[in-house]
């Protein structure tokens, strides 16, 4: 494996990073998720979206097209390494039209499927918003006993039901649903479908489920006789298992951001640390070195995979691999930092602006959404089953 990069794409690393220092405040930390929450950091996030369309990083990896810039994978490495270590946001358009149903729309949607959303995500335009509804109050990791119902009736289904922990779904035009369109099949994973629905449609109701730190992030939707067009089904019907786990696989493929982004929160820690005296506590320097080598390794699973990917090596449990390791740091980082800065670390992370707030509250906001992260595309005990099956060849622990 070769992981050094080509001058032209160290050429890209440094467009990017004059991007950076044209549009966003000198001292801007993009927390995750933050961008859903207040009216003024979605619009600003919106505002950036546009700004990356225009340059097609958007959604540089979709071929011309579509709309983007049909970037290689180390081109593509890079763009995310520097959107994680800088949080550049708006680069999701919502959860996630650019990261997976974008291509899962390539892959399994209609011709007429991809003319009418691509271009709107691509765009950055606010009518390309997406929010992805997979849970149900009795289905997380467990996903294929989903109970959300799709009725044929005609020329539409007909959707009743509720998604739980549904990101985004309150700024949204459109959701990417999984339900269950035949409740005959012998096996729960059998009889689902992909379903494109209308976030205007009328029968939807949405309800804010904020953090415990008080952040609006997740919602419940509820589904009362919701009627979507037949030609809203994603792929095939009852085929619909087979599909999410494609648009998984593209869900936790992300491990390159988080290894960017823990870098930055390492960078402005070991800077603190400095400023502070604390630095010169070895066990302090012991910590901070071990977060370092933990980041890098990270890294290098994040770099192993895209490398497979550029060499056209089948990619099977690499993601849910990078994913289990992503969500033990982003828990370690968070502990280790919250302990390196003692008092201030008590502070309330929605209240970032203040003075006493140290590193704008990245680690207390990464303290408290941890655990979410680690629940998020299937928990960390989830991927980690799938790379012992399919990576170690161990027999199923489930």
């Amino acid at each position: 494996m070769d992981f050094h990069f080509s001058e032209k794409e160290e050429q890209f690393r440094a467009e990017i990073r004059e991007f950076v220092k044209e549009n966003l405040p000198p001292d801007y930390y993009g927390h995750r998720f933050e961008e859903e929450g207040e009216d003024e950091d979605w619009e600003f996030a919106m505002s950036i979206s546009r700004k990356l369309a225009r340059k097609k990083w958007l959604t540089i990896s979709w071929p011309e097209e579509f709309g983007g810039m049909d970037a290689s994978q180390w081109e593509r490495a890079v763009f995310r390494e520097e959107v994680g270590y800088w949080g550049i946001p708006g680069t999701s358009m919502g959860i996630s039209g650019t990261s997976w149903v974008g291509p899962s729309l390539m892959l399994f949607g209609t011709k007429a499927q991809q003319e009418q959303y691509l271009p709107l995500i691509a765009a950055g335009e606010p009518d390309g918003v997406w929010c992805t509804a997979y849970s149900e109050p009795d289905s997380g990791s467990d996903l294929a006993s989903l109970q959300t119902r799709a009725e044929k009736t005609g020329d539409e289904y007909i959707i009743n039901g509720q998604k739980v922990w549904t990101s985004c779904a309150h700024r949204a035009r459109w959701c990417w649903l999984a339900c269950r369109t035949d409740p005959q099949t012998p096996k729960k994973h059998q009889g689902l479908s992909l379903m494109i629905v209308d976030m205007k449609s009328p029968g939807i109701t949405v309800r804010p489920l904020r953090t415990i730190y008080g952040a609006h992030i997740f919602n419940e939707i509820f589904f009362n006789d919701v009627r979507v067009p037949v030609e809203n089904l994603v792929g095939t019907e009852n085929n619909g298992w087979a599909h999410l786990m494609q648009a998984l696989a593209f869900e936790r493929g992300g491990s390159i951001n988080y290894s960017g982004m823990l870098r930055r929160f390492l960078d402005e820690l070991i800077v603190h640390a400095r400023d502070t005296g604390l630095f010169q506590k070895p066990e302090v320097r012991q910590k901070l070195a071990d977060l370092s080598v933990a980041i890098e390794g990270l890294k290098v699973l994040a770099y192993d995979s895209i490398w497979k990917m550029s060499k056209e090596i089948k990619v099977i449990y690499e993601s849910s691999r990078d994913k289990a390791a992503a969500d033990r740091l982003h828990d370690k980082v968070s502990r280790v930092g919250l302990d390196i800065l003692g008092a201030y670390a008590q502070l309330d992370p929605l209240h970032k602006n203040s003075r006493w707030t140290k590193l704008k509250g990245t680690l207390e906001h990464l303290y408290w959404i941890s655990p979410g992260l680690a629940i998020a595309a299937g928990t960390t005990n989830t991927q980690k089953n799938i790379a012992g099956q399919f990576g170690l060849q161990l027999p199923r622990a489930y």
